[in-house]
């Protein structure tokens, strides 16, 4: 997840995204198109994993329309195609992000008093282990045995990698020497549970969401000096108050930890950032609110996705249902844009879906997939594949890779019928999100970070 983006909460009853050169040229248009950062190539034909879910941020490892084969892994064991495998000290739910020839992972203690990045060579292992940035003198404890301190993941652009933890501290780092050009730890938001939500880049800036039980903001800090551009506060109309007049639980049903995306609509791009019970679209320069729409959920955790002109998002937890949005609103639309709605028992709370020509999958927190046509909602298939899910799956070479925290990945051929590929086994869990690098799967386990590729 942040977890990828991950934040476990209580459940709490309701209240009330022909030529080499041509390829590489169409690559770089849509990255910018997107408001994605520009990022340079691991291999000759795959950008770099740069943040949560990928270099277009929806867990692809191709852009659309490419088949060329990638050759990514299809079967692994602890003793079959393992490059390289290293313990990661601490804890950390962040997916693995990548600069030229290195990853890059956020870690934080138990109990979240210090908060550390650790870089690794991305074809050794090699590593000098986990560098502090952050301290805290009295963290709030997250009132779960599940979340940690670390979970949001970080973005890289170049040279330069952004990490973040919530209200704990932000920083720029030089990907050559790992040192901070810059630090944030001003940002006030209490997290109650954690934070989760993991930053993203947009020309120029670098751009936070902060859904806690106190204060609810969007805000853009100028990616070279660390300085606030702009703080948006979000307008949510909250219906959880008690018969006091105070929020219920504390403000927990207020908290919101998903991932915001840039999308491009008739020539103008939105940042889409859902929070609890609202999602909104903002002029990502400025922080203008464009539109908003309330929905029937909370506390949603899952990155929205957006394709041929429909935004689909999850509600979070409560009622959890997909909602898929036109985006061409203004002001408060209510459900006035909704295309279509899924209310199956299905629907996840944590693993971000998948895109893939016009087929929408998503795998529910217990296991179970489901196929649906993105256009019309329809269900395609279902099928189960066990286990728990928080990790969100990934897609490359017309495969599916779903990541559960009992350590398996199961690996279906995309496409209108179920079809299992593999099952695949290691120690541990994921609760982090997978990267890609070239023909090569960078795992992140509870204690491990793996590469695996296939070993000719």
């Amino acid at each position: 997840m942040s977890h990828s983006l991950f934040c476990f909460h209580r459940l709490l009853p309701r209240p009330n995204s022909e030529s080499f050169f041509s390829l590489r040229f169409i690559t770089v248009w849509l990255l910018l198109s997107f408001g994605a950062s520009v990022v340079s190539a691991s291999s000759a034909d795959s950008p770099l994993w740069n943040q949560f879910r990928g270099p277009w941020g929806d867990g692809r490892a191709q852009a659309s329309g490419d088949s060329q084969p990638l050759g990514l892994p299809l079967n692994w064991s602890e003793s079959e195609n393992i490059v390289w495998k290293i313990p990661t000290p601490h804890l950390g739910w962040s997916c693995p992000v990548m600069t030229e020839g290195r990853i890059w992972l956020t870690m934080a203690t138990e109990k979240g008093t210090d908060y550390y990045v650790m870089s690794v060579d991305a074809q050794t292992g090699q590593t000098d282990g986990p560098q502090p940035l952050f301290h805290s003198d009295h963290p709030e404890p997250l009132g779960n045995n599940v979340n940690c301190y670390a979970a949001p993941t970080a973005v890289t652009e170049g040279d330069r990698v952004y990490v973040h933890f919530g209200s704990y501290g932000t920083a720029c780092l030089d990907a050559a020497s790992g040192k901070a050009i810059w630090k944030r730890n001003d940002m006030p938001c209490r997290h109650f549970r954690g934070p989760g939500s993991s930053p993203i880049l947009y020309r120029n800036l670098l751009i936070l969401t902060f859904d806690g039980v106190d204060r609810q903001y969007v805000t853009a800090l100028e990616k070279t000096t660390g300085e606030t551009v702009w703080t948006t506060d979000r307008t949510t109309q909250w219906t959880d108050l008690d018969a006091n007049g105070q929020p219920q639980r504390e403000g927990d049903f207020r908290k919101s930890y998903s991932t915001p995306i840039i999308l491009t609509h008739d020539r103008a791009d939105q940042l889409i950032a859902p929070g609890s019970s609202v999602v909104f679209a903002y002029e990502p320069l400025t922080g203008r609110e464009i539109w908003k729409a309330h929905h029937v959920g909370y506390t949603t955790a899952i990155r929205p996705l957006f394709a041929d002109g429909r935004l689909h998002l999850a509600t979070g937890h409560g009622q959890s249902e997909i909602w898929t949005f036109a985006v061409d609103g203004q002001g408060e639309v209510g459900e006035s844009k909704v295309l279509w709605k899924c209310d199956s028992r299905d629907v996840p709370r944590l693993p971000s879906p998948l895109l893939v020509d016009g087929l929408f999958y998503m795998v529910s927190d217990n296991g179970a997939v489901n196929c649906l046509d993105a256009v019309t909602g329809e269900t395609l298939w279902r099928d189960r594949i066990g286990g728990s899910h928080v990790a969100s799956p990934i897609y490359g070479d017309g495969r599916l890779y779903f990541f559960n925290t009992q350590g398996k990945t199961i690996v279906l051929e995309a496409g209108r019928a179920f079809k299992k590929l593999a099952e695949n086994e290691l120690d541990e869990g994921f609760m982090a999100s997978p990267a890609v690098d070239g023909k090569a799967l960078i795992l992140r386990s509870k204690t491990h970070l793996y590469r695996i590729e296939t070993k000719r």
